[in-house]
């Protein structure tokens, strides 16, 4: 199931990401640089001809046909500032998936859309309505998944999350295709079982 898919790579780099993390004193940019790597690297197994890779914070940049080692020299080239818009970068994201199916280019099994971040989105309510729509266009509930994964511990971004993964459908989805898990959890899971958790929640 983790084969014959397309893998996208969302990355926060808002202003709240050059925050201390609370154990390692580094920032939390820096605290997600070698995960961020090896999921990439993992993505990159299943995904041969390269994944798309996005930074945001009040805007975001897209980069296609990303390799590892290219995820790598991002974080080098880039650091974090302004606010976290989720919801611009995320409606691109599955608008590039719906654009490429009609025209063919998308893989068999679908896409997964891996989010990093740190924080609730400026429009929370945004983010769930742009995801719900999604789940009325697919044809079913694995073809298109979303796993966030959140750094840090901060409340409203974990209630905001845990919404996401639990009360999808509660509020119009046709499908649960979203699923969360922290950084923590991240570092000391199996990343194929990272990925497959993302497809069969």
């Amino acid at each position: 199931m983790l084969e014959n898919r397309d893998y996208t790579l969302i990355i926060d780099h808002s202003a709240s990401m050059a925050n201390p993390d609370g154990n390692s004193g580094n920032s939390k940019w820096q605290v997600i640089q070698e995960s961020t790597f090896a999921l990439a690297r993992k993505c990159e197994e299943f995904d041969a001809d390269g994944i798309t890779v996005y930074l945001f914070s009040r805007t975001f940049q897209r980069y296609d046909y990303v390799t590892s080692a290219k995820v790598k020299q991002l974080f080098a080239e880039n650091s974090p500032s302004e606010t976290t818009n989720l919801v611009g970068v995320l409606q691109d994201a599955i608008n590039s998936y719906f654009q490429r199916k009609s025209l063919g280019k998308t893989k068999p099994a679908g896409e997964v859309i891996l989010v990093i971040t740190d924080g609730t989105p400026v429009d929370s309510q945004a983010v769930f309505e742009v995801i719900i729509k999604a789940t009325h266009l697919v044809e079913n509930a694995n073809e298109l998944r979303i796993s966030i994964i959140q750094v840090g511990s901060d409340s409203h971004a974990t209630k905001f999350l845990k919404a996401l993964d639990d009360h999808l459908q509660s509020v119009g989805a046709k499908f649960d295709i979203c699923d969360t898990i922290t950084l923590d959890e991240l570092e000391v899971t199996n990343l194929s079982d990272v990925l497959m958790k993302a497809i069969i929640d």
